[in-house]
Parts: C-alpha cells; sequence; structure tokens
C-alpha cells in the first residue's frame, strides 16, 4: 500500500484557498517535508477537509458553495511569520479573523463534513511547511522560510480539490464577491 493510499482515499475532497505566491518560498521544503506536495496538493490554506465524498458533490452543493464563499468580500493576506502543530511548521496567515470568518461559515453550511473530521476544537487556519518531522527537521524548516517572509497574497477564490486515487486536482473554484459590503478594490 502506497503513503498516498493510506492518508487520502480516492474521491476525497479539500476546500482550499490556493497560495502561488508562497510556491517560491516554501515549494522546495514542501516537496521534501509534507508528502502531500508530492501527491499535487499546491501551497494554500485548508478551508474544509475532509470535504464531502466527490460522489456527493452534485449540483446543489456547487451552488450552495458559491453562496457561502460568495457572501465574503476578497481580502489581502499576509504570512509575516512561522508556527507549529506537533510535527508540524506552517505559516501564519493574517488577518485571522477574516480567515477564520470564511472557514467557520462554509463549516457551518456543511455540519456533515466537520473540519478534520471534528479532530479539534479550534480549527487554526494555516499554510502547512512541513507536516510529520522531527523538531530538528521542523527547526531547519523554519530558519530557511522565516528570512523570506513575508508573503502576500489577494484571497479571491475558494477551490475544490478531488483526490483521484494518486493526485490531488482542481476541479472548480468559488469567487469571493466583491460586491459583498466592506470588500475594498483589486
Amino acid at each position: 500500500m502506497n503513503e498516498a493510499s493510506e492518508r487520502f482515499v480516492a474521491g476525497q475532497t479539500a476546500l482550499v484557498v490556493v497560495v502561488p505566491e508562497a510556491e517560491p518560498v516554501v515549494g522546495v521544503l514542501r516537496s521534501d517535508l509534507d508528502t502531500a506536495a508530492a501527491y499535487g496538493v499546491p501551497a494554500h490554506v485548508t478551508v474544509l477537509f475532509p470535504f464531502l465524498p466527490v460522489a456527493a458533490v452534485d449540483a446543489a452543493v456547487l451552488d450552495a458553495l458559491r453562496d457561502v464563499v460568495g457572501a465574503h468580500a476578497p481580502f489581502d493576506a499576509t504570512f509575516a511569520g512561522c508556527g507549529r502543530f506537533p510535527g508540524v511548521l506552517y505559516l501564519v496567515p493574517a488577518p485571522d479573523a477574516s480567515w477564520r470568518a470564511l472557514l467557520t461559515a462554509v463549516a457551518a453550511r456543511f455540519p456533515e463534513a466537520p473540519p478534520y473530521g471534528g479532530a479539534f476544537d479550534d480549527v487554526v487556519p494555516h499554510l502547512t511547511v512541513a507536516d510529520g518531522q522531527g523538531p530538528e527537521a521542523l527547526d531547519d524548516a523554519e530558519a530557511a522560510v522565516a528570512p523570506r517572509l513575508p508573503v502576500r497574497t489577494r484571497v479571491r477564490e475558494v477551490a475544490l480539490l478531488v483526490f483521484d486515487g494518486e493526485r490531488w486536482r482542481r476541479r472548480a473554484d468559488f469567487p469571493l464577491s466583491p460586491d459583498t459590503p466592506g470588500a475594498a478594490g483589486p
């Protein structure tokens, strides 16, 4: 059994904000220290994982995603520092309130798919750099990443990723709405 089949299941889905601006800073490290990267997962902040099985993602679910994500205004985000969970190094996104509002709204709309299977009381927005690593590897990764921060991005959409048994592939995008009250210009 390969590692992907142990960690991911064909037909599994995820909702993420892809952060291409982070790739030059964390891409090489992720390829070595985050197994998800080897299966096509780009640098991202997770919105909801695992989401619904792909067979359950029908037109009504896609419409609901458009509605819940579209109720949020695009926002600027900065990754200026690192944080840690046990065995994990991540970039900390700010403003925290904008991220949490988006993650909370999507999770509330789909209570049948609790974030991380309900494993955590507090879902912390983060961009994983290294996962399943020891303290020394995390220290080295942080030393390599920290001088290259900050990373800045504009959050404009949430992507639906689907695991096909070998790779994660982008299936659909759901834009945040610039017409939402409080939305700033591009």
